[in-house]
């Protein structure tokens, strides 16, 4: 089957060549999240070195949330696990949290030196709009992989609009908003995927 003149080859996925590869890319994933690796990691596995799909991201995303921890730690662990198995989930796992934790001691000795100053405070409060940005574009990007989900594209973002009015306007606990519509959408969900 031949593709269409104007539309771009789509290239084959590839894989991690080497534990050392592994690693090095979530040690650079992670020195470019400050404030947010989701849109980063996206970035870098999906588009950058084409390890998943878009619609694989978001799968192992929506385990990594469900798990207890950071969602991209549970995510670094669970594609170096399908890439090595357990030397490749310690060693993604690795590559996230070593160099961020040098920069986060260093940073942390710095803020408390010097904290009171103005600067330092309008740079913190700017960090964090640049990182709600990051977010809201990465949740954009990935919009289209709702099209192909059980539920279909209304459904899913009823219940995303839900969780947003429950979490952000009614400021009800997240963890009984995930619990209650979260049991909600798994049961629609698997409701939709029997035969």
């Amino acid at each position: 089957m031949t593709q269409p003149v104007n539309s771009p080859a789509v290239e084959p996925l590839h894989a991690p060549a080497s534990l050392r590869e592994l690693f090095f890319a979530f040690t650079w994933l992670a020195l470019q999240g400050f404030g947010g690796v989701l849109p980063v990691a996206q970035r870098e596995l999906v588009e950058r070195l084409r390890w998943l799909t878009k619609a694989q991201f978001v799968e192992m995303l929506a385990v990594s949330q469900v798990l207890p921890g950071p969602n991209v730690v549970n995510l670094a662990l669970m594609f170096g696990d399908r890439a090595f198995g357990v030397r490749g989930a310690f060693t993604a796992l690795a590559g996230m949290l070593a160099a961020p934790l040098v920069v986060v001691l260093a940073a942390t000795a710095l803020y408390g030196h010097f904290a009171q100053l103005p600067a330092v405070t309008g740079a913190l409060r700017g960090m964090s709009a640049v990182a709600a940005g990051l977010i809201i574009s990465t949740a954009l990007k990935l919009l289209a992989t709702l099209r192909t989900h059980p539920m279909g594209l209304p459904l899913a973002l009823g219940f995303s609009a839900a969780t947003f009015i429950a979490t952000a306007l009614l400021r009800w606990p997240l963890v009984w908003v995930i619990a209650g519509l979260g049991a909600v959408s798994i049961a629609v969900a698997w409701q939709r995927l029997r035969p």
